[in-house]
């Protein structure tokens, strides 16, 4: 019978040797945040069930464990940006096609190029480097934690590969490494031309489409209400999940993946995100989608971070606002100039309609706004 193994360690070799013995005896492993307080770290136990954590204090078992099955290689927790957490099933098959896909898509060579983890290895953009660097054998250097400055000095000592979220991109010159993977969140308006932004979830495995383009096996669609809903993003690749951990089959007719994103394909096939289905704004009936926004507003040199989210308006239903992190360097930019930025750039609709002022945006370790938080 093969179980879960819930890994409590912090990020290193001693997570890389657990995995591999973790695998070696056929079972499955549940990485666990160590920033995790310990009520949030025991729902998650107690949602996702494994026989055994292993942690710095030694080896605990559970009675209450769900064995997995015969090539399941992960369960990784998610819950988007709220609710409670959900396991999301790996096979080692779909790790490896992931891991395959993504290579190829970087060209990369593993007698030349050598990978930095530097990402939470709870979540899949920081998990995937190192089960990439496994199945193809490219060497990996395993940060503790993200220091930006000890990520430079990797790129300075030889490494070529890392994966990053936009949120740490700003505060760091990327520019020694031969590609950066961005995920996370939308990024940012200027990139070097190392820097390659990916599209995907825990569900795919990691980025799956690069740069707008599906890498090799990843098929996608938009939903047109009878497959998928209206205008969603739907994927179809040998890189999804085999299911969640309490095994609900998350596909639909095809084996196609509804992503709960909303996009389209361009006519060469290139993907354009416009963000979460759930998140879009409906005010005075027309849409607006918050990350189009967002991408307006930052190029603003008086913004250091910005979130635009929404809150009820007797007139409009609902109202644009953004959440304004400024720069030390420029005032706080006016609402009439931002509305007029957003309405030269999205629509006049898409304007905010009020500023508020914060010292920093609620955030997920991935980096994405937890808009919930926002009020």
């Amino acid at each position: 019978m093969h179980e879960l193994v819930a890994l409590d360690l912090p990020a290193g070799p001693g997570f890389v040797d657990a995995l591999r013995a973790a695998w070696d005896a056929g079972d499955a492993v549940l990485p666990v945040d160590p920033r995790l307080p310990a009520p949030a770290a025991a729902r998650l136990l107690d949602t996702l069930r494994p026989g055994r954590v292993v942690s710095a204090r030694g080896v605990h078992r559970r009675t209450d464990g769900i064995p997995t099955e015969p090539g399941d290689a992960l369960v990784v927790a998610t819950s988007g940006t709220t609710g409670e957490p959900k396991g999301v099933v790996h096979t080692h098959a779909s790790v490896e096609a992931s891991a395959r896909a993504t290579s190829a898509g970087l060209g990369v060579d593993p007698a030349s190029d050598r990978w930095v983890a530097c990402l939470p290895l709870a979540h899949i953009g920081g998990l995937s480097v190192i089960t990439r660097s496994l199945v193809t054998a490219t060497p990996c250097t395993v940060l503790e934690r993200f220091d930006p400055r000890a990520v430079e000095a990797e790129a300075d000592n030889g490494a070529t590969l890392v994966s990053l979220v936009a949120t740490v991109l700003g505060r760091m010159d990327v520019t020694g490494f031969r590609a950066v993977l961005l995920g996370g969140a939308a990024p940012p308006s200027e990139l070097s031309a190392n820097v390659v932004t990916t599209y995907g979830m825990t569900e795919t495995g990691s980025g799956c489409v690069y740069d707008g383009r599906p890498l090799d096996g990843v098929e996608l669609r938009i939903g047109d209400g009878s497959i998928g809903a209206e205008g969603e993003i739907l994927v179809r690749g040998p890189m999804l999940l085999r299911a969640y951990r309490d095994g609900r089959d998350p596909r639909i007719a095809g084996g196609w993946l509804p992503t709960g994103d909303a996009g389209r394909l361009g006519d060469d096939g290139t993907l354009v995100v416009f963000g979460r289905i759930a998140e879009v704004i409906v005010t005075g009936a027309e849409k607006v989608w918050p990350a189009q926004v967002e991408d307006v507003l930052s190029a603003h040199p008086g913004i250091a971070e910005v979130a635009v989210w929404k809150r009820p308006d007797p007139v409009w239903g609902e109202r644009v606002v953004a959440w304004v992190v400024p720069t030390d360097e420029a005032p706080v930019p006016e609402l009439d100039e931002l509305r007029d930025l957003v309405a030269a750039q999205v629509a006049r609709w898409a304007a905010p309609r009020q500023v508020v002022v914060v010292g920093s945006l609620p955030r997920t370790p991935g980096g994405k706004v937890r808009r919930a938080e926002l009020a």
